[in-house]
């Protein structure tokens, strides 16, 4: 497999536990993860302890064929985990625990020598809950060439993010990933107005964005670059669980950016990708070899 391209996914690294199970989770890790799948070299970069559970995500990690090089160990904080309790009807709903090692990352030489030789790294609101964290992602991306992707999918979650953390890391990026959940908190920090497409075009303006990708869950996605704009429907098929169906979209979107694609060959991509991991169990699942070899 052609490992050309070097990318790497920055922030938590985590155990989503179930009452009976527990899943490796992160958005970071999923990024990298699909990437790998689709032929780059990538990594992880993050922050365990030095616990059961942070052995136990290196030996996944490992597992799935992803190298754990750059996740970072911690003797003094616990390994993340989000606590998913369910309801009656079968519904979740999650505890992100603070305090724990990927709230304490810390920017060693080894990350400021990996980031000179990225071609992509993907970040998002969750890791820079804390300011340590917060610190060592700014610092990694300002290591990175200034031709590099650096693409900020947002991921909004739960009351860990605010206006000038999103602000500082739009100025940052070169690709804004977002929802249609996520533009209206965004329209509301910066005050966009008009429809979708006049709001996409203010940020991309604004942040001076090479790239901008709207995703709209079944009903497909939007990408805008200068003035192109590609609009691509949601790919049918059985959803079975959509957990990390965004992060494999980013990472095709990413892949395909990077491969120098038409604009209408990464959407309709990104969307098979993420339509195939909608149905089946879980954020990682292994991709088809007619998605690999595209």
């Amino acid at each position: 497999m052609n490992k050309g391209f070097t990318v790497a996914g920055i922030g938590e690294l985590l155990w989503d536990v179930f009452p009976q199970h527990k899943r490796l989770g992160g958005a970071p890790a999923n990024f990298a993860f699909h990437c790998y799948q689709l032929g780059a070299k990538a990594y992880p970069v993050s922050c365990v302890g030095t616990d059961e559970l942070g052995l136990g995500l290196r030996n996944k990690l490992r597992e799935m064929g992803v190298d754990a090089s750059y996740v970072l160990e911690s003797d003094s904080f616990p390994t993340g985990t989000v606590q998913v309790t369910l309801n009656d009807e079968g519904k979740p709903s999650y505890r992100i625990v603070e305090n724990v090692a990927w709230d304490h990352i810390a920017f060693t030489s080894d990350l400021k020598a990996l980031a000179a030789t990225l071609n992509a790294v993907c970040f998002g609101s969750l890791s820079q809950r804390s300011p340590v964290s917060r610190a060592s992602i700014h610092a990694f991306l300002r290591q990175m060439p200034e031709a590099a992707l650096k693409i900020f999918d947002v991921n909004l979650r739960q009351s860990y993010f605010s206006q000038e953390q999103v602000e500082d890391s739009l100025r940052l990026a070169s690709i804004l990933k977002l929802s249609d959940e996520e533009l209206p908190v965004l329209a509301g920090y910066f005050g966009l107005r008009g429809d979708v497409m006049d709001q996409l075009n203010e940020l991309r303006e604004r942040f001076d964005l090479a790239l901008v990708a709207y995703t709209r869950g079944p009903d497909g996605s939007v990408l805008v670059r200068g003035d192109e704009v590609d609009v691509a429907p949601g790919v049918a098929g059985l959803a079975v669980d959509s957990v990390g169906a965004g992060d494999s979209f980013t990472a095709s979107l990413c892949m395909g950016v990077l491969k120098d694609w038409p604009l209408s060959r990464v959407n309709a991509f990104a969307n098979r990708v993420a339509s195939f991991v909608c149905s089946q169990k879980g954020a990682t699942p292994l991709l088809p070899e007619d998605l690999k070899t595209l």
